[in-house]
């Protein structure tokens, strides 16, 4: 990254790279969260602040550090406010496991440790047994895990597709 003050505004690919986060993950997640809002210049260029960087980190951090679903760190957003993600990203305060109530809002534990990686590669690999009632064998399958950023690759990609599908067929029923 460059020399640039600690108060200077960062570009999408210097916040991207030192959050270690593609930039399209980062433009989607302006889409989920409205308390990110980076200056937008000619071009839609976007220039982030240290305080917008920080609430990424945070994000960050609930995402692929702590298992978070988006819609668990929406709420934790919410209710804590944008203060407590912050100092989460900081790592002045620890995130709080999600209660029993909002189970939905956190993956299992054996996707959160190879999400915190944040590599686009099969987070695990597991085998699922199940009994055949037509042969009575044991078949087993490999079931695939996905990142939070495949996830979010995956998700951008059907919004593309259905952008592209409407531009190609404008007549056709949505």
């Amino acid at each position: 990254m460059s020399d640039k003050a600690p108060e200077a505004f960062r570009t999408i690919s210097e916040v991207a790279e030192q959050l270690d986060v593609p930039q399209h993950v980062l433009r989607f997640w302006e889409t989920r969260f409205s308390q990110i809002r980076p200056m937008k210049r000619g071009g839609g260029r976007r220039y982030y602040r240290p305080a917008d960087v920080d609430l990424l980190k945070g994000i960050r951090t609930l995402l692929y550090g702590e298992g978070y679903t988006i819609r668990g760190a929406q709420k934790i957003l919410k209710d804590q406010g944008v203060a407590h993600v912050v100092a989460i990203g900081r790592g002045e305060v620890a995130a709080e496991p999600a209660s029993e109530a909002e189970g939905s809002a956190r993956k299992p534990a054996a996707a959160a440790p190879a999400a915190a990686t944040g590599h686009s590669t099969l987070a695990a690999d597991r085998p699922a047994e199940r009994q055949s009632e037509a042969t009575g064998r044991i078949q087993t399958r490999v079931v695939h895990e996905l990142t939070p950023t495949q996830i979010d690759e995956l998700r951008l990609a059907l919004t593309d597709l259905a952008a592209a599908r409407r531009l190609l067929l404008p007549d056709q029923p949505k």
